[in-house]
């Protein structure tokens, strides 16, 4: 029977660097037991295992677990996304939402996602610190969900608190912006149904299969609440990123020399300093083995992201940043059934925004220590203090 390696997630270590906390425990097995307060759960380190239990049918997640006691009661149907389904219902709406999330879609989307860019960079001062987190990377992926799912202009503002509220995830600002997302869902629905325009929106409510199938509009609500949920992602890599950039001057340098690196570079950061260190857990649906180890029935596992993207099994000197390395099949998407259906957006989104920031301020510098938060569920930094045009 395979010893499994703990690991405290209290510890200040562990915090600090959840990525070296990782790789003993992932030499010594391919699961280890994480100690949570009042959650404790298996956690799968090397990446063949996390792969496989990722495409696992048995490994179902919970909905039930994602019901808070916040949510205003009509505001509670549109909470269970499609995140939380499984089986031949995520499957369903997977395939039906699916048209409107291509890399081409994306990609077409990029220019307007540089103009929001550039909007935003232009309210920044230049030549005095400023700290880039609540100024340009968290508020971002919420101007680009508005532009793409057409929320007017006159509303984007409140919109951006909306955004802020929710990546809090508690208080009474979080209470507040649930209702008001919901309505500005249906509202931008009906818009769309209305006078369909060049808009998420407006393509999810196009799509209808040959057998007639499509989103209701509760489901279309759900999307758009999935949107704004899910939206706040890439604000916490594209804050991971320029730390990891700006504290690898010969790769920052290398990309600025050659701006056709950024796919690549993408791909790198989400590997290397990916924003989810862990995926939702997973609860067998009967007794499992992974790795040599029996996990019970109904007992929480989850992915490592962290630990399964740095093993050296798959990828050659796994902590070395280098944004060279040829695309590799790392896990800071997720994969399978729950691969992260936004991920074109947000590959796109994040060499948009990393793209223009380093092409217009070519003397972007820390004015500050970039630290990270003791936080075991997001990878995120406290603060990103930089001088966009230093004078000297």
């Amino acid at each position: 029977m395979t010893e499994v390696p703990q690991i405290d997630l209290t510890d200040p270590e562990v915090l600090r660097d959840p990525f070296a906390a990782y790789a003993p425990a992932r030499e010594r097995s391919a699961v280890a037991r994480l100690s949570i307060p009042g959650f404790p759960m298996w956690a799968v380190t090397r990446y063949e295992e996390a792969r496989a239990t990722l495409t696992d049918p048995r490994m179902e997640i919970n909905s039930t677990s994602f019901v808070r006691p916040d949510v205003p009661e009509h505001c509670r149907p549109y909470m269970r996304t499609m995140s939380e389904t499984n089986g031949a219902e995520h499957s369903r709406l997977r395939r039906l939402i699916a048209p409107a999330f291509t890399p081409r879609r994306a990609a077409e989307f990029a220019p307007r996602i540089e103009r929001v860019v550039g909007r935003m960079l232009d309210e920044l001062p230049r030549h005095e610190p400023v700290d880039l987190l609540p100024h340009f990377a968290r508020p971002l992926p919420m101007e680009a969900i508005c532009e793409l799912v057409g929320i007017p202009a006159e509303d984007r503002a409140e919109w951006r608190e909306y955004g802020l509220a929710i990546a809090t995830g508690q208080g009474e600002d979080f209470r507040r912006a649930i209702p008001a997302v919901i309505d500005g869902a249906r509202a931008a629905i009906a818009a769309a149904r209305a006078n369909p325009a060049d808009d998420l929106v407006s393509d999810l409510a196009r799509i209808q299969e040959e057998d007639g199938d499509r989103l209701s509009d509760q489901e279309l609500v759900t999307m758009v609440w999935l949107l704004v949920l899910a939206g706040q992602t890439p604000a916490h890599l594209i804050g991971n990123a320029v730390a990891t950039l700006l504290g690898h001057p010969a790769q920052l340098a290398a990309l600025r020399a050659d701006p056709g690196l950024m796919p690549q570079a993408v791909e790198e950061l989400a590997r290397w300093c990916p924003s989810q260190p862990m995926t939702v857990p997973r609860f067998p649906v009967r007794d499992v083995e992974i790795g040599g180890v029996r996990i019970p029935k109904g007992e929480p596992v989850t992915v490592s992201i962290a630990s399964a993207n740095r093993d050296p099994r798959v990828f050659d000197d796994p902590d070395t940043f280098d944004l060279t390395r040829e695309r590799g099949p790392h896990l800071g998407f997720a994969h399978g059934p729950h691969f992260c259906v936004g991920a074109s957006l947000a590959r796109v989104q994040i060499a948009v925004a990393l793209g223009v920031l380093l092409r217009r301020h070519p003397g972007l510098r820390l004015a500050g220590e970039a630290a990270y938060l003791p936080d075991p569920g997001t990878r995120r930094l406290a603060s990103l203090p930089v001088i966009l045009d230093p004078k000297d």
